[in-house]
């Protein structure tokens, strides 16, 4: 195709040249942004007698018709063109004639390339916060399935505290509401509208830029015209967003592959999410939650690619911009097929209860609760925690758990000890007593589970 702007120079350039600029590639996913924000400027330019009416219909009528075109797969994208927005102004000039040259007037690429991708990544920030949602339902479930199995809590990768399995979870959930928060916060501040900028001064003619705002539902328009076509901070806003919610998802994968060993044995991942070994027959391997690990350092990369784009770029418009989308589309596009697979790999999981709780007992994760024991006695904290150790040391030179050991062990260590101790370091006990808010007792953990589900609605 000719280039439209061909003028100053002859249009010409190298094949490898012509190649190298081009973004037709990637950009051509914005097809459906790019025409419905060229039918709000054509409408806009008749509502101010910048053009007639009729044209103005025209346009809308060849734009309508090429949008039904390339969804029905009639009009594929031509890949030699140098991006989306100058494919579709030529083919709408190629079938209407010279009025399709008129839907150019007062804007420029610079304007019409940052409306089209705030207008795709405000779509991909609501499919993505549903994918979210529908991985909270999927966390919620199978922790109130599990709202009262006790398993170690953990403090250094060490046995620290009793906990349920679903206390565990919901913290998992907590971290999804605010992954969702930070996208709507985003969204928010994508809002607003460029179109109008044009190249970085505005334009001479009578435009309305709120009109093509309110009609492509942007809540209002960005002020200064330099900043609305160099502006990317949303760009890097959603990859933050994106990085800090691949943190969560790897912490939770992490989890997922040590539970799942021999060594933890504490849960089992349905066969549909794992994968076996071409040479050891006994394997199953996680590889699911191992991608979406990996996938982590792809999306803080796509981040940090166009953070180091954009650090020393002057005002306005810089070709290096062009580099937002590639990065920002991986980073969109890895997140949600992460997100695809992790909900329903957590909806099939299965948890060894047993092999949990006997975790939690052979780690003396009850020691505290045994302290606490004699405090309420009258003993100072630092009394008893030093008795606590102490038969902690003793059980494992004996190969016992502190529920195990007789009374009279007990008591040859504090006259306190009585025989209502061993339902205070029951480890059902332990963690039904922790009746603090947003703790792990099974009332707190329903309590959670009910917030969460509210929130959801």
């Amino acid at each position: 195709m000719a280039k439209l702007w061909a003028g100053r120079t002859d249009g010409q350039i190298e094949q490898i040249a012509d190649d190298f600029n081009s973004s037709i590639s990637f950009d051509c996913r914005m097809y459906s942004q790019d025409i419905k924000g060229s039918m709000a400027h054509a409408a806009m330019l008749a509502a101010q007698n910048i053009i007639s009416q009729a044209d103005a219909d025209a346009l809308i009528a060849g734009l309508e018709g090429i949008l039904t075109d390339i969804e029905s797969g009639a009009l594929p994208i031509d890949q030699t063109a140098e991006d989306i927005h100058m494919f579709v102004e030529q083919v709408l000039t190629q079938r209407i004639g010279d009025v399709g040259k008129k839907l150019h007037t007062a804007r420029s690429r610079n304007d019409q390339v940052a409306l089209d991708i705030r207008l795709y990544l405000k779509d991909e920030i609501t499919e993505i916060s549903q994918l979210i949602k529908a991985l909270i339902t999927a966390v919620t479930d199978k922790a109130e399935a599990y709202a009262d199995a006790i398993m170690p809590g953990y403090t250094h990768l060490q046995r620290a505290q009793p906990i349920t399995f679903g206390h565990h979870l919901m913290a998992y959930a907590m971290m999804l509401l605010r992954d969702l928060d930070r996208l709507a916060d985003c969204k928010k501040r994508m809002n607003m509208s460029p179109i109008g900028c044009c190249a970085l001064a505005g334009t001479t003619y009578p435009t309305d830029r709120n009109f093509e705002a309110e009609k492509l539902g942007f809540d209002g328009i960005c002020q200064n015209s330099l900043d609305g076509v160099s502006d990317r901070d949303f760009c890097a806003e959603l990859m933050s967003a994106l990085s800090i919610l691949m943190v969560h998802l790897s912490r939770f994968s992490e989890e997922l592959i040590l539970w799942s060993s021999w060594e933890f044995k504490f849960i089992e991942l349905s066969d549909a999410y794992t994968t076996g070994s071409s040479i050891m027959p006994q394997k199953k391997n996680p590889d699911m939650a191992e991608l979406v690990r990996g996938k982590t350092g792809r999306v803080f990369g796509d981040l940090m690619g166009l953070l180091t784009t954009l650090k020393g770029l002057p005002l306005a418009y810089n070709k290096d911009m062009q580099e937002d989308k590639e990065s920002v589309f991986d980073a969109v596009d890895t997140v949600k097929m992460c997100l695809k697979v992790f909900a329903p790999m957590i909806a099939t999981l299965t948890a060894n209860t047993q092999n949990m709780k006997r975790a939690a007992q052979t780690g003396f994760i009850n020691a505290t609760d045994l302290a606490d024991y004699l405090v309420k006695k009258g003993m100072p904290f630092r009394s008893a925690y030093k008795i606590s150790g102490s038969l902690v040391a003793l059980c494992i030179q004996s190969g016992k758990v502190l529920e195990e050991l007789p009374l009279e062990t007990y008591k040859a260590y504090s006259e306190l000890f009585d025989a209502d101790l061993y339902q205070d370091i029951d480890l059902v006990t332990c963690v039904e007593k922790r009746i603090s808010e947003g703790g792990t007792s099974t009332a707190s953990v329903k309590k959670q589970i009910a917030y969460v589900r509210q929130v959801l609605k």
